[in-house]
């Protein structure tokens, strides 16, 4: 490897060759989930491997989604979008109790799918990091507030403190869509474009 566009491309073959035997081991713990002959406990232990390669999928999709992105190659899908319901989406995969979000948005073309993720990981990120139970976003049109965030969760969050995938591919993937993400105190500002 002669530079980091090739490394770039060496994680992207890589996620691409992890996908198909990770899509094995799913499909068949999925089915078997869903047949109900298993007794306990490997009904609980294929239930278990089923969410776990969902989460390894996830987890290959960012690191596919930052390989994309470091080397120039991302090319995001457009499409029309709501700030407020990007952030309720995002705030649904995480549970609605632990992510409170209130305010008015506005009308953006993004690549909506991988902003939701995004955002779901920032919010998660918050959540995890800085020992919390719940956060509170603030949407304001094109500015997405994200509180508290504590000051030593802070670096984690904006990708600085590289401990959280999630959240460096997502102020990555807000970046290159010409955006920005800041924090203020305990308040992470996360402004779509």
């Amino acid at each position: 490897m002669t530079d980091d566009s090739d490394f770039a491309r060496l994680v992207s073959l890589a996620c691409h060759d992890l996908r198909t035997p990770l899509a094995t081991v799913h499909g068949f713990a999925t089915t078997l989930a869903r047949s109900g002959d298993l007794a306990a406990p490997a009904d609980r232990y294929v239930e278990m491997i089923d969410a776990a390669s969902a989460q390894l999928a996830e987890l290959i999709d960012e690191l596919s989604l930052a390989s994309r992105i470091e080397s120039g190659r991302y090319e995001p899908t457009l499409r029309e979008a709501d700030t407020l319901e990007l952030s309720r989406a995002a705030a649904a995969r995480l549970g609605e109790d632990r992510v409170h979000v209130s305010g008015s948005g506005a009308a953006i073309e993004t690549d909506r799918d991988a902003v939701e993720r995004g955002l779901a990981a920032l919010f998660q990120s918050a959540l995890r990091h800085g020992g919390l139970d719940s956060v509170g976003v603030e949407v304001d049109g094109l500015a997405i507030r994200l509180s508290p965030v504590t000051q030593a969760s802070a670096p984690v969050v904006l990708g600085e403190d590289l401990r959280d995938l999630g959240a460096a591919v997502a102020v990555r993937l807000v970046r290159r869509l010409g955006g920005s993400v800041s924090v203020s105190g305990e308040t992470v500002e996360i402004r779509l474009a």
